[in-house]
């Protein structure tokens, strides 16, 4: 369309996950059981970190990890579940402003949340003996509180810039939930400058945390490599390398996704990539951070066995 032949978007439609009929009902069933195992997981290991044994800057974070994974989840997941049963997939062009924005920031914030926790164990592992003075509780919620801080102000200039584009027809999203991908398909006018500074965006938020993860593994693999018990090794290396996996995860589908944004060509690839960190990783948190964790498991069963008792 010509730059001046642009209609006032009032709604936009959601494609979805999948344009066949025959898989919508699988589909549905699939993701309701993902989002509920998100839920159920991440409550019970916010529940179970807030117990006193386990009052430590790790559980802090890791409780901070739990919300915003619930959160990420309940913003995409019931949405498409609606979707998937419905023939009516319209979102008000508020309501895609405001999908977007919560993305963002939970996706920002996790992504500083995640360096935190990074330097977290970096501390406890290479400087035990400083790691109550340096990991105090001032420290951790600063660290958090700057993490939200960040996301708010990367999410409030990603969604002003992206619906101060003008739109035009079709006013259809190829995709299962408002990003910025999709959106900026549908303009009308030149957004390469808007692609740019996408790109800076994802260096910002994605590969400079994954950076300092990187640096503070680093760190912690040699530190690892120092300890003479080769069962002490195995331990501390098992803990660090699941949040690693993790992290490797997060960062592989969000660059792809965000660092080529008007790749039209890569569109159910990144369907793919999205569902990665909006549904499989909160998923999954609960598994990798907690339930192998040895500390967490036997708090579980000793507040299982009091229920039971009572």
């Amino acid at each position: 369309p010509e730059p001046g032949n642009h209609t006032l978007m009032t709604e936009f439609v959601l494609s979805g996950l999948s344009n066949h009929p025959e898989l919508q009902n699988l589909l549905f069933s699939t993701f309701c059981f993902i989002y509920i195992t998100t839920v159920v997981g991440n409550l019970l290991i916010f529940v179970v970190t807030v117990h006193p044994s386990l009052h430590m800057p790790m559980y802090f974070f890791l409780r901070v990890l739990s919300f915003l994974d619930i959160s990420t989840a309940s913003i995409v997941v019931p949405r498409m579940l609606v979707n998937f049963l419905s023939e009516d997939r319209s979102i008000s062009y508020v309501g895609c402003a405001t999908q977007l924005y919560c993305v963002v920031f939970l996706a920002a914030t996790e992504w500083y949340l995640l360096a935190a926790m990074a330097y977290d164990r970096y501390v406890a592992i290479c400087n035990p003996l400083r790691y109550a003075i340096t990991m105090n509780s001032r420290v951790c919620l600063s660290l958090v509180l700057l993490s939200c801080c960040s996301g708010n102000v990367v999410s409030v200039v990603q969604t002003a810039w992206v619906f101060t584009l003008p739109f035009c027809g079709p006013r259809r999203i190829n995709y299962f939930f408002c990003d910025i991908p999709p959106l900026i398909m549908l303009s009308c006018t030149d957004t390469s400058s808007y692609e740019k500074q996408i790109v800076a965006a994802t260096v910002l938020v994605i590969v400079t945390p994954f950076g300092l993860i990187l640096v503070s593994y680093t760190c912690i693999i040699s530190s690892i490599l120092k300890i003479s018990s080769a069962e002490g090794r195995r331990k501390t290396f098992s803990t660090c390398s699941s949040h690693l996996v993790v992290v490797t995860l997060y960062c592989g589908s969000g660059t792809l996704i965000y660092l080529r944004p008007k790749s039209s060509n890569l569109q159910d690839t990144k369907k793919v990539l999205a569902l990665i960190y909006t549904a499989i990783i909160p998923s999954l948190n609960p598994l990798i951070y907690s339930l192998r964790n040895k500390e967490v498991k036997e708090v579980l069963i000793r507040m299982m066995a009091e229920t039971m008792n009572k």
